[in-house]
């Protein structure tokens, strides 16, 4: 999650000022050469040579952590050479401006169609589909449709005081729910855990479902432990609600993570257009999509299922240019990796990596249970992610000393507690990823199993801070 900055609070300006970190950085072009230290809270009085900034701010991010071994994030953190210099020679290009770059407009357009194919849409020519920064923005156009379709059909009685709109999910939903419902004041219903059960229960989720009900989200690949919601029994659950009410939910399949796993790896379960009831779907690209953040998708079933009073059409950048979206310029560079990676990879292509990366996570969750400190609380048997907890008779530590002193190792494997009714359980999670290699994995357990004999030494759990490391952590995953 992004910090917000306050510049007066920011580090304060030295009376005296202070030498470069290297005078070396300047001395190709000694007119412009750093004598001093730049200013870190206000604009420089001049301009610095080309080189000289370059190596300036490289150092300062040096000390970032390895993305390659950040095993909190879902976000894809490698893609090949060719990727990346596409990107680089069409970061210049405006995604919205799809008069002037007609092509990459093209390339959104089938990325959509292919998605469409591959979510079993009824009928793919009534699709409505588009690129969007990320599944945060995907979920808030979904949301947004979800309301605006509640409140045409309520137009009698929305707005009023008795007709507040509410929205039912699982309390494991990501945090952009959570912002959904704040920012266009929509009641958050959720369906808490219970038990062994980590994720939404349909029948819970349809007892909580009223006339003021918008939609209900499921989750495919949860958070929290890497779960699917079981998307096909809310249906059902709903379904009956249906004939017993007469009250018509539409279903939205937040598939940020597992929407690009599960028509690979599990083509036969059923969660998506194939079910009526799912009115759209949103996945994110710079996940399992394979693509540099950020670019996610989010498509509707058909035109119904989007009201054409969301979409604006503006001609002052030439043409007519249907857009539906929070954001207006961006890059359209994102888009077009996505597709050079659909059409590099094929459906073969897409079993073939996420296989690898599943088979890597299933083993590592069974050499982590094998130590013996600890129990699994997932596999890794849906995303390829799995979290764990220490076992009953471990005392002397727990998930946060062990992600602490991983950390020390360059790992950042997020420990967290589970949301209401499991705060009692405290978990690491792993995200596997393309890219994290079996050797990835062998190292990993090898700084593990160095680390058990001193953490079992220890008098007692040694972080007291665990809402820090809570909100440090599980940020991450999105």
């Amino acid at each position: 999650m992004s910090p917000l900055f306050d510049g007066e609070t920011g580090p304060r300006e030295c009376s005296e000022p202070k030498l470069a970190v290297n005078p070396f950085y300047g001395l190709a072009d000694p007119a412009a050469g750093m004598l001093e230290d730049p200013p870190r809270t206000r604009l420089p009085d001049g301009p610095t040579a080309p080189d000289t900034a370059y190596q300036y701010v490289y150092d300062e991010l040096m000390l970032d952590g390895n993305a390659r071994l950040n095993l909190a994030t879902f976000v894809t953190t490698w893609m090949e050479p060719q990727a990346g210099k596409l990107m680089a020679e069409s970061r210049d290009k405006n995604l919205v401006d799809k008069d002037e770059y007609p092509r990459t407009a093209e390339l959104e357009r089938r990325c959509v169609a292919m998605l469409a194919d591959l979510w079993n849409a009824p009928d793919p020519r009534q699709v409505i589909g588009c690129a969007t920064v990320g599944s945060s923005e995907a979920c808030m156009l979904a949301g947004l449709s979800l309301k605006r379709r509640w409140a045409q059909r309520n137009a009698d009685r929305y707005p009023s005081r008795e007709a507040r709109p509410n929205l039912v999910m699982g309390i494991n939903v990501q945090v952009c729910w959570e912002k959904f419902c704040n920012y266009w004041d929509v009641e958050a219903r959720h369906v808490p855990m219970e038990g062994d059960r980590f994720h939404c229960d349909p029948q819970g989720a349809a007892e909580l479902c009223d006339e003021n009900t918008i939609g209900v989200v499921g989750i495919l690949g949860s958070t929290y432990d890497g779960s699917y919601e079981p998307i096909a029994e809310m249906c059902a659950a709903l379904d009956a609600l249906q004939e017993r009410t007469g009250l018509d939910i539409p279903v939205h399949v937040d598939g940020a993570s597992g929407a690009m796993v599960a028509p690979f790896l599990t083509p036969d379960l059923v969660w998506d257009f194939r079910l009526p009831r799912v009115a759209s779907i949103n996945t994110s690209g710079h996940k399992y999509g394979l693509v540099y953040p950020g670019v996610g998708w989010a498509i509707w079933r058909d035109h119904e299922a989007l009201p054409e009073d969301l979409i604006f059409r503006v001609n002052y950048l030439g043409g007519d240019m249907p857009t539906f979206s929070l954001n207006f310029s961006r890059p359209g560079s994102q888009v077009i990796a996505q597709y050079y990676t659909f059409l590099r990879l094929g459906r073969e292509g897409f079993t073939a990596v996420q296989r690898a990366t599943s088979d890597i996570c299933r083993s590592l969750a069974e050499r982590v249970e094998a130590l013996g400190d600890f129990e699994l609380i997932t596999r890794g048997d849906e995303l390829p992610a799995f979290a764990f907890t220490t076992a009953p008779d471990v005392t002397a530590y727990d998930v946060f000393d062990v992600s602490r002193r991983l950390r020390e190792s360059g790992w950042l494997v997020p420990a967290y507690t589970f949301p209401p009714n499991r705060q009692d359980l405290a978990v690491c999670r792993i995200v596997c990823r393309n890219a994290f290699s079996a050797d990835l994995s062998d190292l990993l357990m090898e700084d593990l199993t160095r680390l058990l004999p001193e953490l079992r030494r220890q008098p007692h759990p040694m972080v007291t801070d665990r809402d820090a490391e809570t909100m440090f952590h599980h940020d991450q995953a999105e």
